[in-house]
């Protein structure tokens, strides 16, 4: 099961040492919803090894912010707690997957 992410626990958790994947959401979002399913499996595949989940940009404004995210989805990929890569709108598994294995 994917993480949740909110602006209280952000921090620590980017700074826990392991990679890291955040996909910035709301509920409204159809592209989001298409994505969903997916950042679920990768946070399954990858569980112990990279730190997989999503936040909810309706219930959190202080993070998106600090990270200008402007549409959803946006998925940041974290490692050594900066930001390394990003992808913005709706992926295919494979795309995130290699995304995440460049993490590793």
């Amino acid at each position: 099961m994917a993480f949740v992410f909110t602006d209280a626990n952000f921090k620590t958790e980017v700074e826990s040492g392991k990679p890291v994947v955040v996909d910035f959401w709301a509920e409204w979002c159809g592209p989001c919803r298409m994505v969903t399913p997916i950042i679920e499996e990768l946070a399954a595949e990858y569980e112990g090894k990279v730190l997989i989940g999503k936040m909810n940009v309706d219930e959190n404004s202080e993070t998106p912010g600090e990270f200008s995210v402007r549409n959803i989805p946006t998925i940041l990929f974290i490692k050594d707690g900066k930001v390394v890569d990003k992808h913005v709108g709706a992926a295919t598994k494979a795309a995130l997957k290699e995304k995440v294995d460049a993490l590793l």
